[in-house]
């Protein structure tokens, strides 16, 4: 049996995977069921996944995915529309510590490194983070230097003008200070993880997308933490 805010999130969920494709946004879903902040809809899809109504899928821009409804037990599959556009993933975060790395030696360069693959990062829209941790990806040594490094996919395109296109691999080498211009993992608010370039100003943070068409946000010292730096990219053709 569900709850009334269970059953308005799965059923909202359902209609706007039917109509876009994709599944909504935390944003769209606090909205819809008029709560307050965006830990009541954690609590919800948590309970509705336990409960065997929803799935959330790693990796995937699509991230929800509607299993059953309570007037209809049976299993629901569908087919995400080819043309439809990115959505966010809605994944749970933040970041888990990985094991440091040492630094790949130089007659070693031609070696691959295993590095965790923490999900998808939007270039555009913020999104909570996740480690899957059966997921990594294999980097040529060359490309990463001492410390601790992760990889995150790309989705979104405000950073194309960096050369960071939707669907990169980008890797990032674990850091908690950046220099002004420096293109980082940035923690917005504790829940919200966005690739930008970060620069300070008196008081105040910048994160600056490198597209025009996205707007630069500002944040107060205390909002932002750097939770690493990119120091490499792989593409697949």
């Amino acid at each position: 049996m569900l709850t009334r805010k269970q059953h308005e999130l799965l059923m909202f969920i359902d209609r706007h995977l039917r109509d876009t494709g994709f599944s909504p946004s935390f944003e769209e879903m606090k909205g819809a069921l008029s709560l307050k902040s965006k830990s009541g809809i954690h609590r919800l899809i948590t309970a509705l996944e336990e409960r065997g109504f929803l799935r959330r899928r790693a990796h995937r821009a699509r991230a929800l995915e509607v299993i059953r409804l309570p007037e209809n037990l049976a299993p629901r599959t569908r087919t995400p529309k080819p043309d439809a556009p990115l959505g966010p993933n809605v994944i749970r975060g933040p970041f888990a510590p990985a094991p440091p790395r040492p630094a790949p030696e130089a007659a070693n360069d031609g070696a691959a490194v295993s590095l965790p693959l923490f999900g998808r990062i939007a270039a555009g829209v913020p999104i909570e983070a996740l480690r899957d941790h059966g997921a990594s990806v294999d980097v040529p040594a060359a490309l990463i230097g001492a410390g601790e490094h992760y990889a995150l996919e790309v989705a979104g395109d405000s950073m194309i003008d960096a050369g960071i296109l939707d669907g990169d691999t980008v890797l990032i080498q674990r850091a908690e200070t950046a220099e002004n211009g420096t293109i980082v993992v940035a923690l917005v608010d504790e829940n919200e993880v966005t690739l930008k370039r970060i620069r300070r100003r008196g008081n105040s943070v910048a994160l600056e997308p490198a597209n025009p068409r996205h707007e630069t946000r500002i944040f107060g010292p205390d909002r932002v933490k750097v939770q690493g730096r990119l120091v490499g990219l792989l593409r697949r053709y």
